[in-house]
């Protein structure tokens, strides 16, 4: 399976999905015009990595921003990722953000209660 690298603008995150050591990448600001469209390929991407997943998972969310549209995709490789762990797997979801950004952190609170996966909160002084 090859590695799915998307090189971030000021719109779209830096994406940097490897299947051999099983560490996912999510970079920067998300606010694609059309975000559908611009997470289709990690989901599926992700679908088949989920048929035959490294033991543990390890997945780094560094976001500055996202927009609506691009909550409810992330919600949705969230989901994958959640399957991922229920079938046994180690999954570690680091999530970062910047210190005092309080809604980024309550938004990785909020996935994590909806999906039962565990996050690593991570405060960082300064994201980039």
């Amino acid at each position: 399976m090859d590695e799915l690298i998307i090189n971030g603008t000021e719109k779209i995150p830096s994406i940097c999905f490897n299947s051999e050591s099983g560490k996912l990448d999510i970079q920067g600001r998300s606010i694609p015009e059309n975000s559908i469209v611009f997470y289709e390929p990690l989901k599926e991407w992700l679908d088949l990595y989920s048929a035959n997943p490294k033991q543990l998972t390890e997945v780094h969310f560094k976001l500055e921003y996202f927009n609506t549209s691009s909550s409810k995709s992330i919600l949705e490789l969230l989901k994958i990722l959640a399957k991922i762990y229920s079938s046994g797997n180690s999954v570690v979801i680091n999530w970062y953000y910047e210190k005092d950004d309080d809604d980024m952190l309550e938004v990785a609170e909020d996935y994590e209660s909806i999906l039962k996966l565990p996050f690593n909160m991570i405060e960082c002084e300064d994201l980039f």
